[in-house]
This record gives C-alpha cells, sequence and structure tokens, in this order.
C-alpha cells in the first residue's frame, strides 16, 4: 500500500469520527486496506435540478422479490428512490420516492439504505438519517404494500430519539412477514459518560414488528461492547428466527466478531465468537462481516482481519446454528476488502474488492459442497472509476453480483446458476 493511500484511510477515519491514536498509527503503518473518495460529480449529476437518476447514487442496495423482479435503492438530493427491473437491471421503471419531504440521509461505504420484501412483496426500507456530529443519526423506516405507488410516513424506529449515534442498521424479513432491525446505539455510551464509567464501543440493539410495519416493539438491547463503526449483518435461520453477526469488542481490547441466534423473536441467544484472529486495536476497522444461511441451516460467515498473525480476508462456515465454526480459510490478502457471501442450497459464492493502484477489483470464488473446497479466485469486474462495495443477491435460482461504480450505470451480473 501506499503512502498516499495511507492518509487516504486516516483522512477518512478521522471524517467519520472512528480514529484514535492506534489508527493514526495503523493508518500510517499502511496495515489497512484502501479506501477510495468519492469523484467529483459531472454533466447530469452535478445539476441539483435534474431529474432522479440512479447513475448519480454512491451506493445502491438490491433484492429481488419472491417472482424474480429486481428492486433497487439508492438516494438522490436527500430523498430515497426505489425502482425495478423485470429484466434483470437491463431497463428500470421510473423512480418511485419514498420520502417526500427531504432529509439527509446517509449513504455512502458501510453506511446505506437497505430494501427487503415479504413473500406478499410489500417492500421495506430503512435508511439512517444523519444528524449534526459525527456518526450520529436516527434508524428511519418506512413501507409500501402496493408496489411502490405509494410509502408510508417514514418513521424513526430507535425509541431513544436523543441526538446520539443510532446507524449502520440491518434488516432482515421473517418467513411470515415478521421485520426484523438492528443497529449500532450509543444510547450506552452516553449514560456511562454521564455517570463517568468507561463504555468500551458502542452497544447493538434491535426492535422487530409482527405486524407488517405498523408498530414495532420496544427497543432491546442485543449486546454491549460492539465495534462503533461496522456494518451489521444479519439473516433468517431455518426455523424462522434472526441470526446477526457483529464486530464484537471482546477483553483486552480484542475486536473479532461474534454471532447471536435468537432463542425467539423476543429473545437473544447466548454469544458465539467467530473466528479468534485476536485483533487488539484501539479503533474501528470500518470492516464488518457477511453472512448467509443455506436452506439446510449451514451458516457461513465472511470477515475482513488485520492481526499480527492474521491479515486479510477470511470465511468458515458452522453446522451447529453458530455454537461452533470450521477453521478458517483465508481467501483475500492484505489490500483485499469488504468480502460479501450468498449461499444457494450447497453452492456457495464469495465477492470482495481490491485496488491494484489503478482499479478497483471485485473478484469471486466459488464452493459447490458447502464451503469445503473453493475454486481460484476470478476477476469478474473492475473499472478505473471509484465503486461501491460489491454484493451478492438471489432470485431463488441463479446468484448475481450486485454493482455500482460512480456515475456510471448499475451493474447486475449472472454470476453461478443451476
Amino acid at each position: 500500500m501506499t503512502f498516499l493511500n495511507s492518509l487516504v484511510i486516516l483522512a477518512t477515519l478521522i471524517v467519520l469520527g472512528c480514529a484514535t491514536d492506534a489508527t493514526v498509527k495503523t493508518a500510517i503503518d499502511g496495515q489497512q486496506p484502501a479506501h477510495h473518495h468519492s469523484e467529483a460529480k459531472t454533466g447530469v449529476c452535478a445539476d441539483p435540478q435534474a431529474l432522479p437518476s440512479n447513475l448519480c447514487a454512491e451506493t445502491i442496495s438490491a433484492t429481488f422479490d419472491s417472482k424474480g423482479r429486481l428492486w433497487i435503492t439508492w438516494v438522490n438530493n436527500e430523498h430515497l428512490y426505489v425502482q425495478s427491473s423485470v429484466d434483470q437491471g437491463l431497463s428500470f421503471g421510473s423512480p418511485l420516492l419514498v420520502n417526500s419531504g427531504a432529509e439527509k440521509i446517509e449513504a455512502k461505504g458501510e453506511y446505506r439504505p437497505k430494501i427487503k420484501l415479504d413473500t406478499k412483496g410489500a417492500i421495506y426500507l430503512t435508511w439512517t438519517l444523519k444528524l449534526e456530529g459525527p456518526h450520529k443519526g436516527h434508524i428511519r423506516f418506512s413501507r409500501s404494500t402496493d408496489g411502490g405507488q405509494h410509502f408510508s410516513t417514514p418513521v424513526t424506529v430507535n425509541d431513544d430519539k436523543d441526538s446520539l449515534g443510532h446507524r449502520f442498521d440491518s434488516m432482515a424479513i421473517g418467513k411470515n412477514g415478521e421485520i426484523f432491525i438492528a443497529w449500532l446505539d450509543a444510547r450506552d455510551v452516553d449514560a456511562a459518560k454521564k455517570s463517568g464509567v468507561t463504555f468500551k464501543g458502542s452497544s447493538l440493539y434491535y426492535a422487530w414488528s409482527d405486524d407488517g410495519g405498523k408498530h414495532f416493539y420496544p427497543n432491546k438491547r442485543i449486546a454491549a461492547h460492539t465495534c462503533e463503526c461496522c456494518r451489521l449483518d444479519t439473516a433468517i435461520a431455518p426455523d424462522n428466527t434472526p441470526v446477526i453477526t457483529w464486530r464484537h469488542v471482546f477483553d483486552g481490547g480484542i475486536r473479532d466478531h461474534a454471532l447471536i441466534k435468537f432463542v425467539d423473536w423476543d429473545t437473544p441467544g447466548d454469544t458465539h465468537r467467530v473466528g479468534s484472529d485476536n485483533w487488539k486495536i484501539d479503533a474501528c476497522p470500518h470492516h464488518g462481516p457477511g453472512l448467509s444461511i443455506s436452506a439446510s441451516g449451514i451458516y457461513h460467515e465472511v470477515w475482513f482481519s488485520n492481526s499480527p498473525t492474521r491479515q486479510g480476508l477470511f470465511y468458515a462456515y458452522s453446522t451447529d446454528a453458530g455454537q461452533h465454526f470450521s477453521l478458517q480459510f483465508n481467501f483475500g490478502k492484505v489490500g483485499a476488502s469488504h468480502p460479501h457471501v450468498l449461499a444457494l442450497g450447497s453452492r456457495v459464492n464469495v465477492v470482495w474488492q481490491e485496488f491494484d493502484g489503478t482499479d478497483n477489483i471485485i473478484k469471486l470464488i466459488k464452493s459447490a459442497d458447502d464451503g469445503k473446497n473453493w475454486s481460484q479466485p476470478e476477476v469478474i469486474s473492475q473499472t478505473d472509476k471509484a465503486g461501491d462495495q460489491p454484493f451478492l443477491i438471489s432470485d431463488g435460482q441463479a446468484i448475481y453480483l450486485s454493482w455500482k461504480t460512480q456515475q456510471q450505470d448499475y451493474q447486475l451480473k449472472l454470476i453461478d446458476q443451476k
């Protein structure tokens, strides 16, 4: 990694409010993967009066509905939009406005709006409303029950309405239409500070709804002492309970990953450690894990680490609901970042991002036997433009790469099918 890239990382962490003295040393030592700044907007994207276009979005989140229609969500000029495609992203319908009143929406890097649909076609959206101050925000929610023609007035899901950090939300939809939303929450940090007590990291809170998002049960804490600035990932287990994974602050300042499978929708289960990298760092790496659960109940997890003994990207699987994980497979070296995993039957795909000094590169590995053996990495896309993080989505029959490069068309690329 070049010294210039290290400075870019440091500047990014300072802006995000995640930098400490240890971060400064880590960045200058060149131990963190590259982060790429937004490019200056040009053409139609520089015109605030232009019609909204996903071409100008920095991030796009995507999913398929139960009928195979592709849905995407993105932000343009403080408004959230939804579009759909019936031809795997070759063309899209008109943008559908979600929030009629403009609000500052976080939509970059590991911050991004989320979109999910239930089996009846209801559309659910979450995003972070940005407040003044680093990482201060509220978790917002809206829904549509008529195919996106109308969206409900956005509501704030976090019941602590103080101007604190409520951010990095993750959403999953249960088999009966239950809505599970989790996020990183600073209310415990604030309470500890007022009491003169030291509180490491942040906390993980959630809310859920069993009436299609009309109402949410009161917020509950899942875990204390989480990393402050790393994305979460959630999935639904075969027994229709939520599973969540995150970067945790373990004893001694170790920032490795943890996972909880819920006993039921009201009851978080025991915390299990994922991997044993023993990365001690007094800062948030801004790299969260990825999780996918197959129909047979195998948990597949990917993550980034930069401990003295383990650097790069790692994969492991669990056959006992996350209580134990397999030996870690190191598939991406230093400089690789933001892995994402998706399992479809016994097929498992993993994508991630690399930067070779000129291009943003997306790489892929595949397994046909539930993660026991893997193909050699292959390049599936690249650009010299600034790029968003890569994600995998499925229509139930095939696996696709979902990726956005700035001021260029959204990419949906078929990478694995039966």
